[in-house]
């Protein structure tokens, strides 16, 4: 009889499958028992996969929510330190760091314990490096880097480390100049991951985080586009070091000829946030500490430029030598300053 045949019963029980998982494409597949396993088999993953994608989805949110944070936070001591500065303008000089054209107030010391006060008051696990905590020189910079680069994967702050500079541009600041301001960074074992530079003279922020782009005053900023060097607005800096004067020196005046114009500002951290925003095209320097130029280095790349040394390798926090472009006049640039032994 019809109904008691092997064929019928296997029938029927591939229809009761099918009910009960509610998979009408594997109709085709009925008589076929090969093909029945296979799909019962790619059933029994999917919800494996959910679950995977719904912890990386949850993963990317906490990710995404804890740099928000960390931005936050970093413009909120940036704007504290900018009120600190702004009510301060023309302060006299307390002392000198490495030579008399290293500047030193009291105000500096003051900034950078406000930042770390709003800092370490949201993150108190993190790691944090000012430059009023540090000696004098490029050895010390370099060596209080490295220790804190060195240490600050222990305990729970996962391997953060803020990095502060509270008043970039300390001559500007004490002859009255409004080329001043915080510089703050974050990093994430050793890579920037969020930039805040506050210029409270002219109320701009200028904001980055990893991935995210590059915005000022909460609107999306670009770097410029002129690809010619003679058309190139090139910025640099007048070291106080011997050495990278000398290479200053040098720099300029092979540059001059070659760009539309040079400019010398005074604030790493204003010329790396003006050419992330186009105002400049370049902005180079021979011998920069990490926090001059951390936060920087963040807006410049998420704004869609190049940050590399003088020699056109990817820049990281142990590099002293900087060159920050639109990318486009990047490699004329290095080819002038290599050309001249600046490199």
């Amino acid at each position: 009889m019809l109904l008691s045949t092997p064929r019928f019963l296997a029938i029927l029980y591939t229809c009761l499958l099918l009910i009960v998982n509610n998979v009408s494409s594997l109709i085709p597949s009925l008589l076929h028992p090969r093909a029945l396993l296979n799909a019962q088999w790619s059933q029994s993953l999917r919800p494996t996969a959910k679950v995977i994608m719904m912890t990386d989805r949850r993963s990317n949110s906490a990710e995404s929510s804890l740099t928000n944070d960390i931005l936050r936070v970093a413009e909120e001591a940036s704007r504290a330190a900018g009120a600190i500065i702004l009510s301060n303008m023309g302060s006299e000089i307390s002392s000198t760091k490495a030579n008399s054209r290293d500047l030193l107030t009291v105000v500096d010391p003051l900034c950078e314990e406000r930042i770390r006060e709003i800092v370490l008051g949201a993150f108190p696990d993190h790691s944090f490096l000012g430059e009023e905590d540090v000696l004098p020189g490029k050895e010390a910079s370099a060596a209080a880097l490295d220790k804190k680069l060195g240490s600050n994967n222990d305990g729970d702050g996962r391997g953060y480390l803020w990095i502060v500079d509270p008043i970039d541009g300390t001559t500007n600041f004490v002859h009255g100049m409004p080329l001043c301001m915080p510089s703050i960074a974050c990093t994430l074992n050793g890579e920037v991951i969020a930039g805040v530079i506050h210029d409270p003279h002219r109320d701009e922020t200028f904001t980055a985080s990893k991935q995210n782009g590059a915005y000022l005053n909460g609107k999306r900023i670009h770097v410029s586009s002129e690809s010619i060097l003679g058309d190139a607005i090139v910025a640099m800096g007048s070291p106080p070091a011997p050495v990278s004067l000398q290479m200053s020196l040098l720099g300029v005046e092979a540059l001059m000829p070659e760009v539309r114009t040079v400019r010398m500002l005074g604030s790493a951290a204003l010329m790396l946030a003006w050419v992330a925003c186009g105002r400049l095209s370049c902005y180079w320097e021979y011998d920069l500490s990490s926090w001059d130029v951390a936060a920087g280095s963040i807006l410049v790349r998420e704004a869609g430029g190049k940050f590399t040394d003088l020699e056109g390798v990817e820049w990281g926090l142990r590099e002293r030598k900087i060159c920050a472009s639109n990318g486009c006049v990047h490699d004329e640039v290095l080819r002038v300053l290599n050309g001249v032994g600046v490199r």
